[in-house]
């Protein structure tokens, strides 16, 4: 006899594969309802409404037919089989954290969600091999995780994203980058194998080694070659402190030699984490990226700049141990000799190395708690050629923003040479290039600058502008209309990208929510396709 759990549990499933047969025919009756997973499907309207919309809140929500809560990876290769097997081949699409902006992770109303979060009873936990310096992780575990469970022996991953709340899975299907990524390269540069449900629904193994192809195609590839069920990233000793200063510049190209220089410098003396920030109004020095300059010492730009215009404030830090206090304050003050920022805008602070990677949740924590979180938030990431970014300084900072932002504007440059480029991840074809992030949220009721038109509105000036100057910028968390913008932004790795895509998708069942490839179920692509990439917001 059943239990009243299996009973409930059996229930959702027969009514989720009900609501698949309604879209896919009852000749795929048989197929469907040959899904057996140790997880569970569920179309419980929260479940459905959970996965329907994203962090960016710039798309209208559109339900699945249902979620899939796998606890293996045999269970997301179940239901990707079938959705291949099937007449219409509905697709499917593996959600993380729900971080991405433009509805990357969403399939329609005729496909499954697969629910990649680690929640489900029997999802593997992570497996640490200090001896080898690695650790094995499922998909959908969030790096904040990660790190808690690497911490326990003394290692940590070596690079990193700056907000640690998003699963492996999501990060390496795009990049991963933060300030280590200068050194270390983006998390994709730091991943020895993975475990990969393709297409077509086989489990995969590959890695540098072993099926090499989709090793590197799946890294940085947009969740379109297959979905990430285990990842192997390599580990280092973590430190136990970090030494976190942050000091302003009223000139950009001072700014930017520094930074450019920080990033070429090589060997222990050096500094852990290179990033930095645009202010063009006040306020923004005070905000949530600001947090640990003092509320009782407010900075004001009147008395760092004499002309009152765009600072650029560069974000530091040297990692270490609490045996070696002398020795990090004598090294930073080496490396700060050699810097030009305005004397009298340094701020300096030191805490636990968890505390300065999990910072930006305490700000999210704080916005939370405002109703300032769960808001529209309409991103825009750019990778910059570094010769172009003095022109972009003057186009965007000093143009097209004017003086409000309603959000952080990250700016920092990478060394390409850290990026493998047998990944499928894209990037300006310079040796050193700048990530341009702005982080904006749309306030219904607040200034006219606030509101979600005005923000876009002003993407699609900087994107247009980006074009007609003829500034080969990049989108990092790319959203592109039609195929036509694709082909362009993947450049010379498209022809090897649509190779990969027909080999291991052939059905195009995967993340059709990125827009990249036609599904056949699906009409994803608008009827003309001569827009450009500006028109996509």
């Amino acid at each position: 006899m059943m239990s009243r759990e299996m009973t409930s549990s059996f229930l959702l499933v027969s009514f989720a594969i009900c609501q698949l047969i309604i879209s896919v025919g009852p000749s795929e009756l048989f197929r469907i309802g040959a899904i057996v997973v140790d997880g569970y499907f569920s179309v419980h309207p929260s479940d459905l409404a959970s996965v329907s919309s994203d962090f960016g809140m710039l798309k209208s929500p559109e339900e699945p037919l249902a979620v899939l809560h796998p606890s293996s990876a045999e269970d997301v290769a179940r239901l990707v089989r079938t959705a291949y097997g099937s007449a219409t081949a509905f697709p499917v699409s593996a959600r993380g954290h729900g971080h991405s902006i433009n509805g990357q992770a969403a399939v329609g109303r005729n496909g499954v969600v697969v629910e990649m979060n680690h929640g489900v009873i029997g999802t593997p936990e992570p497996l640490i091999r200090p001896d080898e310096m690695y650790v094995d992780v499922w998909g959908g575990e969030l790096w904040v995780d990660v790190l808690m469970k690497t911490l326990e022996h003394g290692l940590a991953p070596k690079s990193w994203t700056d907000y640690l709340y998003l699963t492996v899975g999501g990060t390496l299907s795009n990049a991963g980058i933060s300030g280590q990524a200068f050194h270390h390269g983006p998390q994709i540069s730091n991943v020895l194998e993975l475990d990969v449900v393709t297409g077509k629904g086989e489990v995969m193994r590959c890695s540098e080694d072993e099926n090499t192809r989709l090793f590197h195609g799946v890294l940085g590839g947009l969740g379109q070659l297959g979905i990430i069920t285990r990842a192997r990233i390599a580990l280092e000793p973590a430190p136990q402190r970090v030494r976190w200063i942050r000091v302003l510049y009223s000139s950009f190209e001072v700014f930017t030699e520094d930074q450019e220089y920080l990033i070429s410098m090589h060997g222990e003396l050096k500094f852990d984490y290179v990033e930095g920030f645009v202010i063009v109004d006040e306020g923004l020095v005070n905000n949530w990226r600001s947090s640990f300059f003092s509320p009782r010492n407010p900075v004001k730009i009147s008395s760092v700049s004499s002309n009152g215009s765009v600072l650029y404030c560069l974000e530091i830090t040297k990692n270490y141990h609490d045996s070696d206090s002398e020795t990090v304050n004598q090294e930073v003050e080496i490396l700060m000799k050699k810097l030009n920022f305005i004397p009298t805008s340094v701020f300096t602070t030191d805490l636990q190395y968890v505390d300065f990677l999990d910072r930006v949740h305490k700000a999210e924590l704080k916005l939370r708690s405002k109703n300032l979180w769960e808001v529209p938030h309409p991103w825009l990431n750019l990778f910059v050629p570094k010769s172009r970014i003095s022109d972009f300084d003057k186009g965007v900072f000093k143009g097209i923003l004017g003086n409000k932002t309603s959000g952080p504007i990250l700016i920092y440059p990478m060394n390409k040479d850290k990026w493998d480029e047998r990944s499928s991840a894209v990037t300006p074809d310079e040796e050193v290039f700048y990530l341009v992030a702005l982080l904006r949220s749309a306030l219904k009721d607040g200034e006219e600058t606030q509101k979600l038109e005005y923000l876009k509105d002003q993407n699609r000036r900087i994107l247009e502008f980006c074009e007609q100057a003829k500034i080969n910028v990049k989108q990092y968390l790319p959203h592109h209309a039609t195929q036509e913008e694709w082909v362009a932004h993947f450049g010379d790795k498209w022809d090897r990208f649509r190779s990969l895509k027909a080999e291991f998708d052939p059905r195009h069942i995967l993340a059709t929510g990125q827009r990249i490839f036609q599904n056949p179920s699906l009409s994803l692509f608008p009827p003309s396709s001569s827009s450009s990439s500006a028109a996509s917001w």
